[in-house]
């Protein structure tokens, strides 16, 4: 296997792509899949939006998806799953229905309507378009993090949100991954300072090495009372799971959501968090699957102070300060 990227690239058969705007102030992030990946999720936030979210419960007869979206816009960007479609219908990919094949693209949105950004789009949204861009996009390898993709336009409490991802190995050999974009309505980092909420699970000093500061002020930050926010991702394993078992893979990202964010999971968030695998590793035992959700939550909590940590503020008046602008020292 090649080298650990601390992407979610690291997983043999996944793809990313981005389009991003940063005058709309606004993005889109696909993750595609090679073949088809068993997928589930998991929905804890109060105010969520997303497109095709129901056929995951692992109740429902469609066992696989071909790719998911990550985007801004609100409502509005639930148009890009359908650029995406387009996208992976030209390829030939899809549920096979009679002689037609339907892309399987579930999709969760963010809300950053209210960043600064011209959303005086006209008519039609930009999110089809943006979909479709970001499915030509979509690579293996390295891929930017921070102000990009569906993390352009994310915001926090305290600093810029924006797009992260990280990755581990378990014991097996089996390789899981998160990306998120961070649009949280709590915060990322600890009171007024620069350290991370997901500082204990830090490796290789990747959002900065503060570690946690002598005294946590756990008091309640918000970016606004009536503001909706959200925060959205995936996690992916190349180790064989059931649609029950992604599920629950899912789950173990929303621990590692709650761990990185304070206060998460709330009535104006729409925290989703999909959960694929790839299949490509048996894995038998109930220990080994024990283990990929204790790895979700901490890739996860990593995947979102990484996405704060790169971020750079939008070029629009009145922006949000980023977290290297407001801490240029690291503190």
């Amino acid at each position: 296997m090649p080298d650990l990227l601390n992407l979610i690239t690291d997983i043999e058969g996944v793809s990313v792509g981005h389009a991003t705007d940063l005058a709309l102030g606004s993005g889109v992030t696909v993750i595609v899949f090679d073949e088809p990946a068993v997928a589930s999720g998991t929905v804890l936030g109060g105010a969520p939006g997303g497109r095709d979210t129901g056929l995951l419960d692992p109740s429902m007869t469609v066992n696989a998806v071909d790719a998911f979206v990550l985007s801004g816009g609100s409502a509005f960007g639930l148009d890009a799953a359908g650029g995406v479609q387009a996208g992976l219908r030209e390829l030939g990919r899809g549920f096979a229905v009679g002689s037609v094949r339907i892309p399987i693209v579930p999709q969760a949105i963010l809300m950053d309507l209210l960043n600064g950004g011209d959303k005086d789009w006209g008519l039609h949204s930009p999110y089809r378009d943006m979909g479709y861009t970001a499915l030509q996009a979509a690579a293996k390898g390295t891929f930017a993090l921070g102000t990009t993709g569906a993390g352009t336009g994310a915001t926090t409490a305290t600093v810029k949100g924006g797009l992260g991802s990280a990755s581990a190995v378990s014991s097996a050999g089996h390789r899981v991954a998160a990306i998120v974009a961070v649009n949280a309505l709590g915060s990322a980092t600890i009171g007024d300072g620069p350290h991370f909420w997901a500082a204990p699970f830090e490796k290789d000093a990747e959002f900065g090495g503060l570690g946690m500061p002598a005294v946590a002020d756990h008091r309640m930050r918000l970016k606004g009372m009536n503001t909706p926010a959200t925060t959205i991702g995936a996690v992916v394993t190349d180790a064989q799971l059931t649609k029950a078992e992604a599920h629950r893979l899912s789950v173990a990202g929303h621990d590692g959501l709650a761990r990185a964010l304070l206060p998460a999971h709330l009535p104006l968030d729409g925290d989703t968090v999909f959960a694929a695998s790839t299949a490509q590793h048996r894995r038998d035992d109930m220990a080994s699957l024990m283990e990929l959700c204790h790895l979700a939550t901490l890739v996860m909590a990593r995947a979102i102070a990484r996405g704060v940590y790169a971020a750079t503020a939008l070029p629009v008046e009145g922006a949000q300060q980023a977290w290297r602008d407001r801490y240029p020292n690291g503190r």
